[in-house]
Order: C-alpha cells, then structure tokens, then sequence
C-alpha cells in the first residue's frame, strides 16, 4: 500500500506437548479485538528476539528462563486494507516447559490447543502464514543433527498433522485425492530419516490406526493424540530409569532426551559423568544443562572413558537410543559399543534407556556419516571417517533396556519388536 507507513511486530507461539498458546485479543485492545492471535506486540527499535522475550513476560508473564527458542522466521509482510495498515511480521516460536500463564488486559482467554484450531477461528491476519514459517517441516527433520529421534518423531507427527489439517479445511481435492497426498506425506516422512525406529513406528501408529477410513480429519485428530502419548511414554521411560539409577555415579555420552529426564528426575540425585562426546561434542550441552539443574557433573574426553570405568568408582552406563534391533542390539552414538566393552570389562552394568517405539522391526545397518569438518579442517590429504552411530551388541548390554513397560533382556526385544510390525498393515 503506497504511502502507508509499516509496523513492525512479532508474533510469538508458546509450544507444550505438541499445542501452542492462543490468546483471544478482549476489547481493550486498539486492534483485532475479539479475534484469536498469539503472542504478539509492536517492535520499536528492539532486536526481534529481545521484543519477542520481553512480550513473553509481559502478555502470559513467563520468563526467558521457562521458554527456550526453536526458530525465528523470516520476516513478512500482511496488508489490512480495511485499516490502511501494512504490518511487518517476525515470527517466533518457542517451547515453553510449563502450560500456567498470568495473562494481562490484553486477552480474556487463553487455549492451549493444537495449532491447526487456526484454520478453524477467526484469527488475525494471516496468523497461519506465522505459524507456517516456524513449524516443522520434512526438510528440517532430514537435516536436523542436533536432535535425537524422539524430539523428531514428535516434530514428525506434527508435520502430518498439520498436511492433514490443510486437506481437512481447504476445498482441495476429493477424499480419495487427500488420501492419496497424504499417504505421499506419510511416505516421505518415513524416507526422511529411515534410520530412526521412533520416527517410522509413530507415523505408522497414526496411518494404521486410522484405516480402514484414513480421512484428512481423523489422520489430524490420531496424529495429534499421538503427540501427547508419545510424550507421556518418553516420560514414563525416564521415571523408570530414574528408579534405576537414582543416588548412583552414572556415566553417560551423548544427548538422549530420556536419559536427561532420567537424571533430573532420580531421588536421591545421581553424580553424573559425561563424556564429551565427539564428533559434535554434545555432551558439552549435556554436562552445562545438567549443572544447570544442580547435579553433581563431571565432563570428561571420550578417550578417558575407559580409564575412568576401570577405577571402580563408577556405579553405571546409562545411554539412550535411537534404535534398538529386535535382536537388542542397541544403535546410538558412535562411542557407545567401545563404552559397553569397557563396562563389561569392569564389570559395571550398562543400561539403554528408550520407550518401546524406539524398537526397530528391521535389523539393517545404519551408516549416517557425520561432518568430515568435525572432526578435521585441516589442509592435509587425509580420509577421514566420521560415523554418527555405531552398534552395540546385545551381550554388552548387561544391565537391560529400560523402556516404559520395564526393563528388558535384549532377548525379550523380540516379542515387542513383533507388535511394532503389525503397526505396519495399513500400507
């Protein structure tokens, strides 16, 4: 619009077990009054993030402590012809760890509900467009390495539910026409990332579970259910293993969602030692997040894990998964199986912690590689071999596999293993 000055805003969603914060705007406000946004506010000459933060505080009154950052997306603009008002949009989103909100005289209400509730309400001006720039996608899942698998099957449940959600709302295609799209979707969410059993099972729950009549609606409603027992599994996994391992000296390496759980949870608290774990050294993030709890942490190199199990002073291996075979061989981290030999040498138990949906039904080799740069940048003609995972044989794993049913001998794997397959009948 010429000669119309623009606004800058941002527009910031609140993510908890798959739903994100609506807020419906009350009277008071100078625009969209009785419409349902997020959390937004004017951007003066404020760095976007700082104003998304600060209106984070101000709106639902949760600190930059209790949300942490996902994605910022790319600025767009919206035109209101009917107020003569070019708005210029940052979108945010956020995961928050806790659903309680103290809102203020800009909303009356306020609804933790799956994001899709945006094609279904009057909202604010293209506040699905917002949503979209920061929400998961199939491209995302195939090149995040930084996430273990169960943070992205939970990203993955929520890309197929929100395709379905657009077929389910728009005028597209007959019903056979959105079947078809979206078992394309289905398809190719399983192809992004072939080698994470939680991924593929998940998706397969959904799609069997929503057969013989797989329409766009019921596919959203089971694939957003499915969020929220997934989360409650992982969680269910984590207790059992804080049981486990509580008041023990546990070491671990890499990063596991349910392993961190586990810790955090165990009464009385574990003493923790982490090995860095290259290459990505996330371990480093684990060790900062752990301290950051108050537990009592110890980084060490991958090459001084030996050294460190054969002192004695080590009660237990914990590590996560981000598979485990039918034959209990447990895939993660590469580090892992050289870590099991050394516990079995020093006859310290080692344990894999994992809900049951991290079972794979197949036994092929994973070869994800990581970046050759992490691990050399040099100028010399040099190989170089930078695995991402190794495996672990059944027999190394000598304390169990610790999943939300219980602990389990690797040899038992195999009767859930046979569940899981059936998953797989609606294809």
């Amino acid at each position: 619009m010429p000669d119309v000055p623009s606004t800058s805003v941002v527009t910031v969603f609140l993510r908890n077990r798959g739903d994100v914060l609506l807020l419906h705007r009350s009277d008071d406000v100078g625009s969209y009054a009785g419409q349902w946004g997020a959390v937004a506010g004017h951007l003066e000459d404020d760095d976007p993030l700082d104003a998304a933060l600060s209106e984070i505080d101000e709106e639902v009154g949760r600190s930059e402590h209790e949300v942490s950052l996902v994605r910022q997306g790319p600025s767009f603009s919206v035109e209101d012809e009917d107020r003569g008002t070019e708005w210029v949009v940052h979108p945010f989103l956020f995961d928050a760890t806790t659903r309680d909100v103290s809102l203020n005289w800009e909303t009356d209400e306020a609804e933790w509900t799956s994001p899709t509730a945006i094609l279904r309400r009057d909202v604010v001006p293209d506040l699905w467009r917002s949503y979209r720039s920061v929400a998961p996608s199939i491209v995302d899942l195939t090149d995040d390495t930084s996430h273990g698998s169960s943070y992205l099957s939970l990203r993955a449940l929520e890309v197929l539910r929100d395709r379905a959600a657009l077929l389910a709302t728009t005028d597209a295609p007959d019903i056979k026409d959105a079947r078809a799209r979206l078992v394309e979707t289905a398809q190719r969410l399983l192809d992004a990332r072939p080698s994470m059993a939680a991924l593929a099972n998940r998706i397969h729950r959904v799609m069997h579970a929503s057969h013989p009549e797989p329409t766009p609606e019921r596919i959203e409603q089971n694939a957003h259910d499915a969020i929220g027992r997934a989360i409650d599994a992982d969680t269910e996994a984590a207790r059992r293993t804080a049981e486990q391992i509580a008041g023990h000296r546990v070491l671990t390496l890499s990063r596991s969602g349910t392993v961190l759980d586990a810790l955090r949870m165990a009464d009385p608290a574990p003493s923790v030692l982490v090995a860095d774990s290259h290459p990505g050294r996330e371990g480093i993030g684990v060790a900062e997040t752990l301290a950051g709890h108050g537990l009592d942490v110890t980084l060490l190199p991958d090459a001084a894990v030996a050294a460190t199990l054969a002192t004695g002073e080590v009660d237990a291996v914990l590590v996560g998964a981000d598979t485990i075979h039918s034959s209990g061989r447990v895939v993660n981290k590469v580090g892992t199986r050289g870590t099991a030999l050394a516990a079995r040498r020093e006859e310290v138990p080692f344990y894999a912690a994992c809900a049951v949906d991290k079972i794979s039904v197949e036994d092929s080799t994973i070869s994800e590689t990581a970046d050759p740069r992490s691990v050399y940048e040099g100028g010399a003609d040099v190989q170089v071999v930078a695995p991402r995972f190794d495996e672990t044989p059944p027999d190394l794993v000598t304390g169990g596999i610790i999943t939300e049913r219980g602990i389990h001998s690797p040899e038992g794997i195999a009767t859930l293993a046979d569940e899981l397959e059936q998953l797989r009948s609606w294809k």
